[in-house]
């Protein structure tokens, strides 16, 4: 049985495991401080037994842990394998990618063209006998993958997309509608649609009587709106090794979600406006629920290897991990002995007393 991990991008958040870390170490070292100006030597130690030391660590050890364990279900851990029965279609699929440099925005983590690039993967990765194409657009457009039922194909070209921009600036979504449409000519008989992805941008390319002429073809033409539409976000971009923003005219450049060129693309190509916005879309099951129906039928069925997600493991010893964290005290019960000297204490005090009277 194979184990993988689907996401090893969260890696990244073992910085928050190791920033809790040092936090419990230092308080711990604060807190050793602090007695050992408050009391001698000799006290510290009877004070730390009283507190109890071993289950504060206990405590810190379990927080630590479930942190860890909620890291590694971010990985996305696929331990063995199930098959499923999955309908194929007689589907032809044109996904248009907008790698302008807009599709930097980070309104949508980690980027718009990030997560554009990984929706079209979760697609192909779930889809059985569809045929898919990649054209990317920033610019001239250009077919990255011609129709293929070759999974592998389609990964590496995903993997090796990168932001792009033409002489004329900007997105010609327009001209990466009539090269998908081409595209899709060469195919075989059958049910034939476009899927852009995209944040709306467009430099003047006629997207709208594009989307017409594809209509006339017979191909259907699907949107799916990327970013925020109200306050948008800016552009970054690398100069000389330094982050900075882009800008235009000595102002800072704000890159909004434009549906409206979007639903009117959907609208003229028997289609429909998906407003992903900011959220994060299932593309895969509305590909599934949605797209493929609307678009195909079913031919025949097969019989697919699934690798099975380990992650909901993982949350629940976390859960568990915290829950018996919230219910262990920092002082245990007291040993028969600990309870016994105040008693051997406050005797002689009573004797004064006695004396007095």
């Amino acid at each position: 049985m194979d184990f993988q991990f689907q996401q090893p991008d969260s890696l990244i958040w073992l910085w928050a495991v190791a920033a809790a870390i040092g936090l419990f170490v230092l308080a711990s070292v604060r807190r050793r401080r602090a007695m050992s100006r408050l009391a001698s030597s000799n006290l510290v130690g009877r004070f730390e037994r009283a507190i109890g030391p071993t289950r504060r660590n206990a405590r810190a050890v379990m927080l630590i842990g479930a942190l860890l364990l909620l890291v590694i279900g971010l990985l996305d851990p696929r331990l063995g394998i199930r098959f499923e029965r999955v309908a194929q279609r007689n589907i032809d699929v044109i996904f248009a990618l907008d790698t302008s440099r807009s599709m930097l925005s980070e309104d949508l983590k980690p980027t718009r063209l990030a997560r554009a690039s990984q929706y079209i993967e979760d697609v192909v990765d779930q889809a059985v006998g569809d045929r898919f194409g990649l054209v990317v657009y920033g610019g001239t457009p250009t077919l990255k993958v011609p129709l293929t039922r070759d999974q592998y194909a389609m990964r590496l070209a995903l993997d090796e997309v990168v932001p792009r921009t033409g002489r004329r600036g900007g997105s010609m979504m327009g001209d990466a509608i009539r090269l998908a449409e081409d595209a899709l000519s060469i195919g075989d008989d059958g049910m034939k649609t476009i899927i852009i992805l995209s944040d709306g941008d467009d430099m003047g390319s006629y997207p709208v009587e594009a989307a017409a002429a594809a209509a006339d073809a017979g191909i259907s033409i699907w949107t799916i709106g990327l970013g925020d539409a109200a306050d948008g976000s800016r552009i970054p971009v690398d100069v000389n090794g330094e982050r900075i923003y882009l800008t235009h005219d000595g102002q800072e450049v704000w890159s909004t979600m434009k549906p409206t060129t979007l639903q009117e693309i959907a609208a003229a190509a028997n289609g429909q406006f998906i407003p992903a916005g900011t959220n994060n879309l299932d593309l895969a099951d509305i590909y599934n629920q949605i797209i493929a129906p609307a678009t195909g039928k079913r031919v025949e069925s097969a019989r697919v290897e699934r690798a099975i997600p380990r992650y909901r493991w993982l949350v629940g010893g976390a859960l568990l991990l915290l829950g018996i964290e919230s219910v262990l005290g920092l002082r245990g019960p007291q040993s028969r002995s600990a309870r016994s000297t105040p008693r051997s204490d406050v005797q002689p005090a009573r004797r004064v007393r006695r004396a007095a009277a």
